[in-house]
């Protein structure tokens, strides 16, 4: 057994004393401190320490790296100080003070997706399993034949049949993969106002049942909203003085968490006024009813017209005179996208484009973006390879965003310590202005990572290459020049993914 009685005394000198310190406690393989004065702390000569493998200071929290036998080292540390050992949260509660206003809010966001993110794994995987499966043409299939004519696209190229037209057997398996899928996607809303309630401490059988309320069979499903409005077949609740139409909100992100944060507001409000002894029967009264209303009336309408303003906004710079900032601006913007749920936006667009124009130069920037994402994951695990703790995280994470599946990448990684993320935005922004420049065109929708080249049209498929060798690269330099000159690597969030912690 190692002897870190000399390591731990120095440790606590460099870090500023005892006096220094919040609160103190260790994960799996690293010491965690809540300092007073983070700027007091040596970083220098404590990285040179022999026990001590690097420092991060991430969410106000300075980190210090030992490896598995951080244990010991922290039990000899604790005998130099009269400071007990505090929680994990109650540490990031002290860090708080140190955390700025737009890292408070980036926070509350990831913790509200961050226990979901399981699902959303299962879920993306068996979408671009599903994908492959309907969605991407073999030639070694044949040409497609509908009813005795032989299927082109727009530009006279062959159409070729997918694995379903030929195979009864996976046809029944893309069937059945539907099942979870669309359990997982359109059901979303409810797990995100369960989130929502989990995070604010209010009641989570009410955040599920608002959630349930929003995607009720009784409602138009979102999908077939837009063809109803415009035909005038909404449904409608009349109240003889006034009329509200039906509409569900299937896979819709905003409209859920506005409800949920109202329904915990009610809640927290009410249990303040309301009698301790009537509060059972008033409390979730008074607050699930008024939440359901309006999520319909209000949050739900506004979440939507913000999701359609963004639409409308992205086929305006696809097909505008300003595509080629619009390219960078949007490569660069779609992770953000992704964290607020607005991004299953895009599919309404790529699915009118192919129908439109038989391709879509929309989804080719998703796939690069998806690319940049992992590649600076990967730049961030080498980095950290010496940190097992890291690597359990960082490796399944950029091999499943390099296969089109990123929330892990972002929320296990990228986000949290920004500066990956803002290294994955800038390359992936540089990716999609070459995209709309060279005007890179998918056939259909696909596995959004390195697999997007198979639905990329023939002419396309140079340039779609250079786009993803920059969606690589970039991501990498740009993440270790940005430790080495410690740009932003002071601004990372504090949040757990229930499933990478276990």
């Amino acid at each position: 057994m190692a002897n870190f009685e000399k390591d731990a005394k120095d440790l606590l000198e460099l870090i500023g004393g005892e006096e220094n310190i919040n609160a103190m406690t260790h994960c799996a393989t690293r010491m965690r401190f809540a300092l007073k004065d983070p700027e007091k702390a040596d970083v220098k000569n404590i990285e040179a320490i022999p026990s001590i493998k690097g420092t991060f200071t991430q969410a106000g929290q300075f980190q210090v790296i030992v490896g598995n036998q951080v244990s010991e080292f922290y039990k000899e540390f604790a005998k130099n100080t009269s400071i007990t050992e505090s929680s994990k949260e109650d540490v990031k509660a002290a860090s708080e003070t140190n955390q700025s206003w737009w890292q408070k809010i980036m926070t509350f966001l990831a913790e509200v997706f961050a226990p979901i993110i399981p699902a959303i794994i299962v879920g993306g995987l068996i979408l671009g399993f599903r994908n492959i499966l309907e969605g991407v043409g073999f030639e070694a299939l044949g040409q497609k034949v509908v009813e005795g004519v032989a299927q082109t696209n727009a530009d006279g190229s062959p159409v070729w049949n997918t694995i379903v037209d030929v195979s009864t057997f996976w046809n029944g398996v893309n069937h059945f993969l539907w099942l979870p899928a669309e359990a997982i996607f359109h059901f979303l809303p409810v797990g995100i106002t369960w989130s929502v309630t989990r995070k604010m401490g209010t009641t989570q059988i009410l955040g599920i049942i608002l959630g349930l309320t929003l995607v009720s069979p009784q409602l138009l499903n979102a999908y077939g909203a837009a063809e109803a409005l415009a035909d005038g077949t909404v449904p409608q609740w009349d109240f003889g003085f006034v009329k509200l139409d039906m509409i569900g909100y299937q896979a819709q992100v905003l409209p859920a968490m506005f409800a949920g944060i109202t329904l915990s507001w009610f809640e927290k409000f009410w249990r303040k006024h309301v009698p301790e002894y009537l509060s059972m029967i008033l409390v979730p009264f008074l607050a699930l009813l008024p939440a359901v209303i309006l999520a319909h009336t209000v949050l739900g309408p506004v979440g939507w017209w913000i999701g359609d303003l963004i639409a409308k906004g992205v086929t305006w710079g696809l097909t505008g005179p300003l595509k080629a900032i619009f390219g960078f601006l949007f490569g660069a913007l779609y992770s953000p996208l992704v964290i607020t749920g607005l991004h299953h936006m895009t599919n309404a667009i790529d699915t009118q484009l192919i129908a439109s124009n038989g391709g879509t130069v929309l989804w080719p920037m998703i796939a690069l973006s998806n690319i940049a994402q992992a590649s600076a994951v990967v730049a961030y695990w080498w980095m950290t390879r010496q940190d097992d703790e890291e690597s359990q995280i960082t490796v399944p994470s950029y091999i499943s965003a390099f296969l089109g599946v990123t929330e892990p990448a972002m929320f296990g990684v990228t986000l949290k310590y920004v500066y990956p993320f803002v290294a994955a935005m800038i390359g992936s922004g540089i990716a999609g202005f070459i995209s709309t420049v060279t005007n890179i065109t998918a056939n259909s929708i696909g596995v959004g990572g390195l697999p997007g080249f198979l639905v990329i049209q023939q002419q396309s498929m140079l340039w779609f290459f250079i786009a993803m060798f920059v969606a690589i690269v970039v991501p990498i330099i740009l993440t270790l020049s940005f430790k080495k000159a410690n740009f932003l690597t002071e601004a990372g969030l504090d949040f757990d993914i229930p499933f990478f912690n276990k």
